[in-house]
């Protein structure tokens, strides 16, 4: 093997490298965010039928993007559609699907996340995907849903680098594990608070008295603002916010946020429940800036509340959680959007990418000082 080839294959190599993902989350550090217990993985696939795959793509010194597949379950979605709603905190975003979901309530493919100019490529993709299934041989209409926050700054996004094959991938790899999280999929080469930011994931388990039913959220982060973990003002301490001496640049980006549920819920309190994931990145210190899109889908898995495509009988009998039982739901969207975004800090490792532009992960050391200095780690 020549030398030439040697220096090659490491230039190739050592970007993939630093953009692995670490387990690193809060909870590592024993602090603990909100009062619910998490579920066995603390991931969005501790809700039954959930699945989450990536793909990363890193090449040379200015690609640094992705794609993310989040599946409601591993049947044909399109036949057995989930209830679900999307909120909108800030518009400033090119998500696509709203309308129809918004009308009817469901959702009927796999929600993709990516980055802003790579929409139409991961729509055109779960078009093919969902025509190609078994079972939608006769199908004319459908409604891709993609969502996207803008890694502009450390990719090269200008080139549209993502194809279908690679957001096809991403759904083929979607499994029921611990969703990995930092510098993958999605968020590859996103920033947040002025730190590199990625994916995250958290899920929340009521207790039985109250249904037992779980939470998950998974987060693409990409936003600024004043960064608070666990109520402590990090940002401020750091001499790190937004309109600060040492990071006076804008907060905008978009944040994408999914929650999935197994309570029976439909579309209209699918939607309330969604509205409550913006209190969790609030209170991470998000401000949802005038160029941020800020957007929630909120889906459930429950069999109960699944919608067929097609039916013999034209009314179709529900059980649906009463208006008066959700708010326990409402607390753990709240907690588990707000350490799902904390967890996409914690696990992103710094990158650097196009034009040798560089992000910096979170400064552990120091964070985790505050931290005790606040009496939120006990020794």
């Amino acid at each position: 093997m020549t030398k030439r080839l040697i220096t090659f294959l490491l230039l190739v190599t050592l970007p993939v490298i630093s953009a692995i993902a670490q387990d690193t989350t809060i909870r590592d550090l024993g602090v603990e965010i909100g009062v619910l217990n998490t579920g066995p993985l603390n991931s969005i696939t501790d809700v039954y039928g959930v699945k989450v795959g990536h793909y990363t793509l890193i090449q040379g010194s200015d690609v640094r993007t992705g794609a993310t597949a989040i599946l409601a379950h591993d049947g044909n979605i399109f036949q057995q559609k989930v209830p679900a709603a999307i909120y909108i905190g800030n518009g400033f975003g090119k998500l696509a699907g709203y309308s129809q979901v918004e009308e009817l309530g469901n959702i009927e493919t796999p929600i993709i996340l990516t980055n802003t100019l790579s929409v139409p490529t991961a729509a055109d993709a779960l078009i093919d995907y969902t025509l190609s299934q078994e079972g939608n041989e006769d199908v004319r209409s459908v409604n891709p849903v993609v969502g996207e926050t803008n890694d502009g700054y450390l990719n090269d996004i200008r080139g549209q680098h993502i194809t279908k094959k690679h957001v096809i991938s991403a759904i083929k790899a979607a499994d029921s594990n611990k969703v990995q999280q930092g510098n993958v999929g999605a968020g590859t080469g996103t920033r947040a608070f002025g730190f590199k930011g990625g994916i995250g994931s958290s899920s929340r388990v009521l207790p039985e008295k109250l249904g037992g039913y779980t939470v998950g959220a998974l987060v693409q982060t990409n936003f600024g603002g004043v960064l608070e973990i666990a109520g402590v003002p990090v940002g401020k301490e750091l001499n790190k916010y937004y309109l600060s001496d040492s990071l006076n640049g804008s907060p905008d980006g978009s944040c994408m946020m999914v929650l999935a549920t197994d309570a029976p819920l439909d579309a209209r309190n699918l939607k309330r429940l969604a509205k409550r994931a913006v209190m969790g990145l609030a209170k991470t210190g998000g401000i949802a800036s005038n160029g941020s899109g800020d957007y929630v889908i909120a889906f459930s898995t429950s069999e109960s509340v699944r919608i067929p495509y097609s039916a013999e009988q034209p009314i179709t009998t529900v059980e649906l959680l009463r208006n008066e039982r959700m708010s326990p739901l409402f607390m753990a969207a709240i907690e588990a959007t707000e350490e799902a975004i904390i967890n996409s800090l914690f696990a992103a490792e710094t990158m650097e990418g196009r034009d040798g532009h560089v992000l910096q992960s979170i400064p552990k050391d120091k964070i985790i000082k505050l931290l005790k200095d606040y009496g939120r780690i006990t020794e």
